[in-house]
Order: C-alpha cells, then structure tokens, then sequence
C-alpha cells in the first residue's frame, strides 16, 4: 500500500509497505478514507526541525476511515463503522489517566521515546498517510457516514480547539482577538463565533487567509505587517479584547499586550522552538489569566454532534483534497502559504 513515510531530516518518502495486522485483541484495522496535513507535519519536515518524530514512521495523525476488522475484545465496534480517531489514545489505568489527565497518560509519554513527547499515533508510529492503520479501541469514536471523509479528517485539530477553548469560557458579549488564521485559528474562529460572542477579531499577514477568516465568521481582520494592530484592536474592543488566542506559535507577547486588563489569553500555538520573552510585569499589573491548550482531552466524544449539526462551517476550513500520491502537491502549496487545510485520499 502507498504510504508517506518520514525519513528524517526533512525527508518525506512515498513507498510501498505492507499492509499492517491486528496483532492484539483491542486493536482495530481502520481502512484510511481521509487525513489531514497537519502544522506539526510541515514542523516535522523543516530543517531543522521544530517538532521530532520517529524516523520510518507512516506519518498522518488526523484522519478518518472505516473499521475494516477488529480484535475479538471490541465488542462496541463493528466491521463497517465510519469513526474518526483520536491519536493521542490514554491507557486509562496508569495514574494520570485515573486521575483524570489523559493527556499526560504515563503510558503514553514512554512510546514516543523522547521526554515530554506523547506518543503520538502518526508522529512516534505508524499513522494514516496510507491505506490502512492500526488503531487501539479508546482511539475509536463512531461518526455518521453521512459525514464526508474530508470534514470528519478535521476531527482531531477540532477536539484540540474545542478542548482549548471550552478553558475560556466565552460568553455572549464578549470580544475575542484570535492570532493566526491557519486552520487552527479558523477553527478557533468559527467555535467562539458560535459561542455568541459580540466582536471577533482575526490578525494574519496574509490577504488569502484573512478572506478566509471573514468567511468563517471573523467580523474584522486586521494585517499586523501593514497596520498598527494595537490602535486597531483597542479602537475596535474599546481598550483591548476580553480574550485573545495565540494561534501561531511564538506570538505570546503580543497576546498579553493586546489583551484587555483582567482578561483571558490562550496560548495554543505549538512550536517546540519558540521561546519569546516574556513581560512578567505586565501580566501582574493586567492581573491575567493565561491558558495553555494542547490535545483533545475529554472532547471527543461530544464530536460527531458538533460535526453532524452543522453548526460550525467546517468546509470553509478545507481548501484542498487531493490523493495520497500527490501530498507533495499539497505540502508545497501549505509552505507558499496558498492553502489552509490540505485532506489527502488513499489510493
């Protein structure tokens, strides 16, 4: 089966593999019927790179696809099932999962090999950028099939920011600043738009994504490089938003500059090489709360509700579909800034 295999140093290697087994009964064989080109796969496959990964790994952790088999201790699954996948799989019986901190399952953290790196599905093993994959029952979340395959790929970045900014606790009225429109911060845009909040603003250099966020729900975007965004934001939020999310990686700073006096920041964007200064003052003297968000925890379940409804125009998000044999096609429009989120096709 054609598969994109990391290589290391930058490298991204399409080659024939075989198709993998169930080798425990709690396993699942899911057939891939869509993945997405996630941020952290072009950090991956920079040079140097700002996240690691395991060398002659299937890369691909947000995918979608139909059970094809499963181990004889799954009884809640059946062959047939659309699901989407949660990659980030607790073992459930280690301290931190019992204690309610799935994200930071001990289990888990000890795969990937690297400390303070969960073992991702498609990061530290075999992930989706294939035909099939292998997948551990807590990973399964049943969807309706009636969900094409390149809106149910955006489930696992869509469990991250519903996770993230559940934390926030926005309400009707409030104004929110978010940093980034890539496909995170466009998602990050459409669920605080359907939380009811008042004005949403949305920062981004570049003219493609700001349309694009203006289509999402954003009631204002502003272009840093080309305006005075603290003039901007101030004028627009009468002193500085009530929230402001950071979407990008190394812009912390700017969130706790702009945001309001007792206001709420969340830092989401994940870059492992971003290690900006902080202003500690400012932050005691605007008395704030900062947050920090990073996997699905506890949302996946609520997902194929969100999905299913509607509510939230998640199809304004993919810009690009095209089959596993073209992902460089994809990867190098995502690099020239021309796309938002790229779903890739087995074959």
């Amino acid at each position: 089966m054609l598969s994109a295999v990391f290589k290391g140093n930058g490298k991204l290697v399409l080659e024939d593999m075989p198709k993998p087994k169930i080798k425990s009964n709690t396993d699942a064989l899911i057939k891939v019927t869509g993945v997405g080109i996630c941020g952290t796969d072009l950090h991956i496959l920079q040079v140097p790179p700002a996240h690691p990964a395991t060398k002659n790994i299937i890369l691909g952790h947000e995918f979608t696809g139909i059970i094809e088999d499963a181990g004889s201790a799954i009884t809640e699954f059946k062959k047939g099932d659309h699901v989407i996948i949660d990659p980030h799989p607790g073992c459930g019986v280690c301290e931190n999962c019992r204690s309610g901190h799935p994200d930071r399952c001990i289990n888990l953290y000890k795969k990937s090999g690297i400390p303070g790196q969960a073992g991702t599905i498609g990061i530290f093993s075999d992930g989706a950028m294939t035909s099939y994959a292998i997948v551990p029952q807590q990973s399964l979340y049943r969807i309706s099939d009636k969900v094409p395959p390149h809106i149910a790929a955006l489930a696992e970045p869509l469990a991250c920011v519903v996770n993230a900014a559940q934390k926030l606790n926005a309400k009707p009225g409030d104004t929110v600043l978010v940093l980034g429109a890539g496909p995170i911060g466009l998602l990050f845009t459409e669920y605080l738009k359907a939380c009811g909040v008042a004005k949403l603003i949305v920062s981004e250099v570049s003219d493609y994504r700001r349309e694009k966020a203006l289509e999402c729900g954003a009631d204002f975007v502003v272009n840093p490089k080309k305006q005075n965004i603290d003039e901007y934001v101030k004028e627009i939020t009468d002193g500085g938003p009530d929230i402001v999310v950071e979407a990008v990686g190394p812009l912390l700073p700017d969130a706790i500059r702009l945001v309001h006096s007792d206001g709420k920041v969340l830092q989401f964007g994940h870059d492992e090489l971003a290690n900006p200064k902080i202003h500690v003052a400012e932050i005691v003297k605007k008395e704030l709360t900062i947050y920090g968000g990073f996997i699905g925890k506890f949302t996946f379940n609520k997902l194929p509700g969100i999905i299913e409804s509607g509510v939230l125009p998640l199809e304004k998000v993919v810009s690009h579909e095209f089959p596993l044999s073209e992902i460089h096609e994809g990867l190098k429009l995502l690099r020239q800034g021309l796309g938002l989120k790229v779903v890739l096709h087995p074959e």
